[in-house]
């Protein structure tokens, strides 16, 4: 499938997006390992969530869809059972390596395996620990690439310094660590998404945060609850740049998660002058709130800080093409974990934005974007990466004339909806065929 993408003046209305997909994964697999039924509201249907679903379906879990909502009645780790077959996770990384800490707390043998970009994405990082903490862990490369062996149980909790600041890390070996023997303690070098600790501490997990890291007593089993899951504030990200890029653009989001982990992308705007407003709500778990985006103010270049990048990480494509509408100079840096995504991201970015006629420089750990150019209509390569896809789409909307972006298949991992969604604020813009 490809997208032709035809430049339709300013974007106006309000929308939705769908749900969470990092929160959606996590309701999943802590609802399979939690006792009772944990009651998903509003999660993300996409191929990757679809996936994980059918994965714990694999294990013994018994699912109730809903449509609208899903109930997970949970075993317990103990009630778990070992898959008749092999787990395929798709492209989705945050599955594979969640589910392999599950994994390795159970007596028994799974086999994780993806697709050909997710094969390719390195699992070194949760083998190694997993191993420290008593699993048997063996795949491609000695176990950082998949397909990957585990023969789980037995497991003594150990204390664990992640080199990269990591939700996935962070949630593998805290699930296996809640199946371990004695305390399990994760340090990280600055704080990576923290949905896992929300939702542990909703089903009634002791966590215990300090200057030692994030710790936990193996032997506690989650309760289950009910998880409402807000939209995805990454696929909000797509709407809010493209209101920030078009003059005269008016673009209200509702119900979107504003978890401080997660809102590097309304900073970054912020940071950039643009016109942008938030209105967060009550919640108990996960903050929601209504975003309104206007394109009323010429966007500036900025110098991102290092620090950012962790709340910013898959929103970073998006940050080179509001860069490539701003003034000035852009500079982004300490993002090498763009290299191992569903893409090198960084390649990819740099390659669309040069496709547009855009001066970027690519660097080891990131990419300098000389922004301020008349952006030019061209023909988009998505590489198979669902984030550069819609990237592309947005670039797209400030070219003077229509472009094409090709193999946008791979959407359907996160956001199928996304056409509908942006033609219904700026009707006509994207023509799907084959």
């Amino acid at each position: 499938m490809n997208w032709r993408i035809t430049p339709a003046g300013p974007l106006h209305g309000r929308i939705e997006v769908p749900g969470d997909k990092s929160i959606t994964h996590r309701a999943y697999i802590f609802g399979a390992v939690g006792e009772g039924p944990t009651v998903v509201t509003g999660p993300l249907r996409a191929e990757d969530t679809d996936n994980t679903l059918r994965a714990v379906v694999h294990l013994g879990v018994q699912v109730e869809d809903l449509g609208e909502k899903v109930i997970i009645n949970g075993t317990g780790p103990s009630g778990l059972r070992e898959p008749g077959d092999v787990l395929d996770l798709g492209n989705s990384g945050t599955a594979v390596r969640l589910l392999a800490g599950l994994l390795a707390g159970c007596p028994f043998m799974s086999i994780l395996t993806g697709d050909a970009s997710l094969r390719r994405r390195p699992m070194a990082r949760i083998a190694d620990p997993l191993r420290s903490m008593g699993a048997l862990v063996d795949g491609r490369e000695n176990g950082n690439l998949l397909p990957l062996t585990i023969r789980g149980g037995g497991l003594t909790g150990i204390e664990y310094h992640s080199s990269v600041a990591s939700a996935q890390v962070k949630s593998c070996v805290l699930l296996a660590g809640l199946q371990a023997s004695g305390r399990t303690v994760f340090r990280e070098p600055s704080l990576s998404r923290d949905h896992t600790e929300r939702i542990l501490r909703r089903m009634g997990v002791r966590l215990v945060e300090g200057g030692e890291g994030l710790s936990l007593e193996g032997g506690q089993v989650p309760r289950g609850c009910g998880i409402d899951v807000p939209g995805d504030i990454s696929s909000a990200a797509f709407f809010m740049v493209a209101a920030s890029t078009v003059r005269e653009s008016d673009v209200a989001i509702g119900n979107v998660g504003v978890n401080p982990t997660r809102t590097g992308i309304v900073r970054l705007l912020e940071s950039m002058a643009a016109d942008i407003e938030v209105r967060e709500r009550t919640d108990d778990h996960e903050p929601v709130a209504d975003i309104r985006v206007r394109g009323s103010r010429a966007l500036q270049g900025i110098e991102v800080p290092p620090e950012w990048i962790p709340s910013i990480i898959d929103e970073l494509p998006l940050a080179a093409v509001a860069a490539a509408a701003a003034e000035g100079t852009t500079v982004i840096r300490g993002a090498a974990e763009l290299r191992v995504k569903e893409s090198d991201r960084i390649r990819t970015t740099v390659q669309m934005l040069r496709g547009a006629g855009i001066t970027i420089e690519e660097l080891d750990d990131g990419f300098i974007v000389h922004g301020g150019a008349r952006v030019r209509a061209a023909c988009f390569d998505s590489g198979g990466d669902h984030r550069i896809a819609m990237a592309s789409a947005i670039l797209s909307l400030m070219a003077g004339s229509p472009s094409e972006v090709t193999d946008t298949s791979c959407v359907s991992t996160s956001f199928r909806e996304f056409p509908e969604t942006l033609n219904a604020l700026a009707p006509g813009s994207v023509t799907e065929h084959s």
